[in-house]
C-alpha cells in the first residue's frame, strides 16, 4: 500500500454529491440526500462508517433531487419530489431534508402537499451501517465482515456489530416511526397544500450497552451545539469588511470552513488542532496541520498554539521501521479507530513524513511572537531542539548538509514531501527520481528552521547559540543555490535524487522556496519569469508541473494540476522578494476561481489553461473543505496587507500592496498578543487601532526585507 494519494485515490462520490464536516465527523451523500452503498458515501464518526446506506422512498419510489444547499459546513438542505404513479412530469410531492452532522446526524424530513387533493404517503428509510474504517472505504476494499445483530424497540433501531474483539454500535431514534429490523417505515396521509415532518436520530453506540449518548435536539428557537461552537469561534474571530464583495464573501467562507475543521485532542479536550480536509483526512496531519495553522495566524494563533502543542506530545521517541519514527521525528498523521492492519505504518501514527519536523520549528518560530506566555513558550523549546537534531543526524543520515528521505519499509509513502503521490517526483522527461531524494523546499523549510532557531537564541541572550543556528543557515543557504540552482535553465531543481543529481523537472516547489529566504536575491526575478510562463501559470494559478515536462498531465494529482494553498505561499514568497505585480495576478485568479465554487477553494483543480476552458475544471476527488485550502483566503490577504507581527520586538508592520479591484478593507476584532485590534487599509495607507501597551504600528519594510535588501547590494 503506498498511501493517502493518488495511487490509492477514493472513486468519485457521483454527480452533485455534498459533504459536511463538523470536528471529526462528516457525511457524504448523493444530491437527493440519500446515502447509497454504491458511491463512498457514507456518515463517519472518529474514521469509522457509522451509516453506508440511507435512503428515502416515499411510495417506493426514489427521491428525484432538485437542489442542494449547504448552509454552514455541517448543515445543508436538500430539497427533491417524489414523482408521480402515472407518470405525468410535475409531482405535487416535494420533500426537504435538513440535515446536520455532529456526534452523528439529526435529520428532519418535510412532506409538502401542493396538491388540491388528500395525498396517502408511505415514507420507508433504508438503513445500513457497515462499520468500515474510513481507509476501507477510501480505497474501496472492504474486507471484514462484521457479525451483525439488530434490534427493534419503541421508536429505536439499533445496530450492533462484532468482528474479532472489536464492537461497533449505532442507534436510530425516530420518534413515531414502524421500527422493524430492516429499516424504518411512517404512514401518513397530507391534506390539501398542508405538510407532515419528524426528526430522526442516528448516534454510535458504546460498546455493548443499549443506551447511547443522544443527539442533542435544541429546543424551539434555541441553537445547537454546533451553532453555539460556531458562535463561539466567531465572536473570536476578526470580522472583516472588503469594498470587493466577492472577495469578502470567500474570505467569511473560509473562516466557516476553518472553524468546521477544527479538532479536539482526545488527550486534551482544551487543546483545537486543524483537521487536514473532508471528506477522507479529518486527522491531526502533521503538514497540513502546521501549514493550515500557519497561514490562519492573523485569524486564531491559539488554532498553530494547539497543533504545536499537540503534535510535541506526540513527536518521536523511538526508531520503528514500520511507522518510520524515529526520535524528535514529527508525525504525518493520526487515526482514531483504524484497524491497524489497514492505517499506514500499522498504527494510529505515521512518520512518513519528511517536512514536518522542519515545518514543526518553523511554526515555532512563527508563534514565539505572537505573544503567547513565556513559559509556554519555554516548555516548548526541548522539543523544538529535539526536532532539530532529528534534521541534522536522522533527516541528513549521509551527512551532505541535505534532508532527504527514503521510505524505511514497502507499506510507507514512496515520496514524503507534500508531493506524495507515488510519480510526484521526476525528471524533465518524465522518468521518477529514485530515492534518497532530498526536495528543493524542505531545504528552504531547514533553512528557515534554523534561522527561527538563531532569533529564539537570539532574544533569549544566547548568542552563541544565536551565531551556531546562524552559520548553520547561511551554510545551508550557499549550498542550496550551487548544488539546486540550474543555469542554462533559469530555474531550481525540484529535487536532488539518491545519486546526487538534480532532477531537472520545472516544478512549483521552487515557488515555496522564496516565502523562507534561502533563494539568492538575483536568482528570485528569474525563478518568477518561469513561474508566470504560459507552461507553468494556468490563467487560474501556477501549476505544480509546467506543461512541457514528460510527465504533465493536468487532471493528475501532482503532475500539472493547481494547488490554492502552494500558490498562496508563492504568492507570498514573491511578495518577500518585492515581486508585486506577479504575486497580485496569483492572488486575484484564486479569487476569480473560487467564485465557481460558490467562495469554497477546493484542495486542487486541474491544471487546464484558462484560453482553453474559462472556468476552473474539478478535480474529480479533491477534498472539500480543506484546510490548508481553507486558509489560502487568509494567507493571500495577509500577505497583500504587507502584516507582520513580532510582539517581541514591539511592533506591528503593514506594508499593503491590495489590488485597487479589492477595494478597501476594515479588519476589526483581530488578535494581537492580550488585544483585539482594529486595522483599516484604503490603497498603499493603513492604520491601526487598539495596540497592547509597548507595541508601536510601523507603516513599511518588514524587518527581513531589510536585510534581503542589503544583500542584494552585496
Amino acid at each position: 500500500m503506498a498511501g493517502w494519494n493518488a495511487d490509492t485515490a477514493a472513486g468519485s462520490p457521483g454527480p452533485g454529491s455534498v459533504t459536511l464536516v463538523e470536528g471529526s465527523s462528516f457525511c457524504i451523500s448523493a444530491a437527493n440526500g440519500d446515502i447509497r452503498t454504491e458511491y463512498p458515501h457514507g456518515v463517519f464518526v472518529e474514521d469509522t462508517r457509522i451509516l453506508s446506506c440511507w435512503r428515502v422512498l416515499v411510495n417506493g419510489a426514489p427521491l428525484e433531487p432538485l437542489g442542494a444547499k449547504t448552509k454552514e459546513p455541517y448543515r445543508a438542505v436538500f430539497v427533491g419530489r417524489v414523482p408521480r404513479p402515472d407518470g405525468h412530469a410535475d409531482s405535487p410531492l416535494i420533500v426537504e431534508r435538513l440535515r446536520e452532522v455532529g456526534a452523528g446526524i439529526l435529520e428532519r424530513i418535510t412532506v409538502q402537499n401542493y396538491s388540491a387533493a388528500i395525498a396517502e404517503c408511505v415514507l420507508t428509510l433504508q438503513v445500513e451501517a457497515d462499520f468500515a474504517d474510513l481507509f476501507e472505504v477510501k480505497e474501496a476494499r472492504i474486507q471484514r465482515r462484521w457479525k451483525e445483530s439488530r434490534k427493534a424497540q419503541d421508536d429505536s433501531l439499533t445496530i450492533r456489530a462484532a468482528w474479532q474483539d472489536a464492537r461497533k454500535g449505532v442507534v436510530v431514534t425516530a420518534e413515531g416511526a414502524d421500527i422493524a429490523p430492516e429499516g424504518l417505515a411512517y404512514h401518513f396521509a397530507i391534506p390539501p397544500h398542508a405538510q407532515w415532518s419528524t426528526t430522526i436520530s442516528v448516534v454510535p453506540a458504546d460498546g455493548g450497552s443499549d443506551s447511547a449518548a443522544r443527539f442533542v435536539r435544541p429546543t424551539e428557537g434555541e441553537m445547537s451545539p454546533r451553532d453555539r461552537r460556531r458562535q463561539e469561534w466567531v465572536a473570536k474571530i476578526p470580522v472583516l469588511n472588503m469594498g470587493n464583495p466577492s472577495i469578502e464573501r470567500t474570505l467569511r467562507r473560509s473562516y466557516d470552513d476553518l472553524g468546521a475543521l477544527r479538532i479536539e485532542d482526545p488527550d486534551h479536550p482544551d487543546r483545537i488542532v486543524v483537521a487536514a480536509g473532508a471528506p477522507w483526512f479529518m486527522a491531526l496531519f502533521g503538514r497540513d496541520s502546521l501549514w493550515a495553522s500557519l497561514m490562519a495566524l492573523p485569524v486564531d494563533p491559539s488554532l498553530a498554539f494547539g497543533t504545536i502543542q499537540t503534535l510535541a506530545d506526540r513527536q518521536g521517541r523511538v526508531v520503528d521501521e514500520m511507522s518510520e519514527e524515529e526520535p524528535g521525528k514529527i508525525l504525518h498523521e493520526v487515526r482514531l479507530d483504524v484497524s491497524s492492519g489497514l492505517a499506514l505504518g500499522g498504527k494510529s501514527a505515521y512518520f512518513g513524513s519528511v517536512d514536518a519536523t522542519p515545518l514543526f520549528v518553523a511554526l515555532f518560530g512563527e508563534i514565539s511572537r505572537w505573544g503567547f506566555a513565556q513559559e509556554t513558550i519555554s516548555d516548548l523549546l526541548p522539543h523544538v531542539d529535539r526536532a532539530l537534531d532529528w534534521i541534522r543526524h536522522y533527516g541528513d543520515k549521509d551527512g551532505d548538509g541535505f534532508v532527504e528521505y527514503e521510505r524505511l519499509n514497502d507499506r510507507g509513502l514512496i515520496n514524503q514531501g507534500w508531493k506524495d503521490s507515488w510519480d510526484g517526483i521526476n525528471f524533465a522527461d518524465g522518468r521518477m527520481a529514485e530515492p534518497p531524494i532530498a526536495l528543493c523546499e524542505v531545504q528552504a523549510y531547514v533553512y528557515s528552521a534554523y534561522m527561527a532557531r538563531s532569533w529564539i537564541a537570539r532574544d533569549a541572550g544566547d548568542l552563541e547559540l544565536a551565531g551556531e543556528y546562524r552559520d548553520l543557515g547561511a551554510q545551508l543557504k550557499k549550498q542550496f543555490n550551487e548544488r539546486f540552482w540550474l543555469p542554462e535553465r533559469g530555474y531550481y531543481a525540484v529535487a536532488l535524487d539518491g545519486h546526487k543529481q538534480p532532477v531537472d523537472a520545472c516544478a512549483s516547489n521552487m515557488g515555496q522556496c522564496l516565502l523562507f529566504g534561502i533563494v539568492d536575491a538575483d536568482k528570485a526575478p528569474l525563478v518568477a519569469e518561469r513561474l508566470m510562463s504560459p507552461e507553468m501559470f494556468s490563467g487560474w494559478g501556477v501549476r505544480t508541473l509546467a506543461s512541457d515536462m514528460g510527465a504533465y498531465n493536468p487532471a493528475s494529482y501532482h503532475n500539472g494540476s493547481v494547488w490554492p494553498h502552494d500558490n498562496a505561499i508563492i504568492a507570498a514568497g514573491l511578495l518577500r522578494y518585492g515581486l508585486v505585480e506577479q504575486a497580485q495576478r496569483i492572488s486575484t485568479a484564486l479569487f476569480e476561481a473560487a467564485e465557481y465554487s460558490q467562495g469554497r477553494l477546493p484542495e486542487l483543480f486541474c491544471g487546464f489553461s484558462r484560453e482553453q476552458f474559462d472556468e476552473p475544471i474539478p478535480y474529480p476527488t479533491a477534498c472539500s473543505p480543506q484546510a490548508w485550502a481553507a486558509t489560502t483566503p487568509i494567507q493571500l490577504v495577509k500577505s497583500l496587507m504587507g502584516y507582520y507581527a513580532d510582539v517581541a520586538r514591539g511592533g506591528l508592520w503593514l506594508d499593503p500592496v491590495l489590488p485597487k479591484s479589492y477595494g478597501d478593507l476594515h479588519i476589526t476584532n483581530a488578535p494581537m498578543a492580550n488585544a483585539k485590534i482594529t486595522i483599516d487599509i484604503s490603497g498603499s495607507t493603513a492604520s491601526v487601532q487598539g495596540l497592547p501597551e509597548g507595541m508601536l504600528f510601523h507603516h513599511g519594510i518588514r524587518p527581513w526585507a531589510a536585510d534581503l535588501a542589503q544583500q542584494a547590494k552585496d
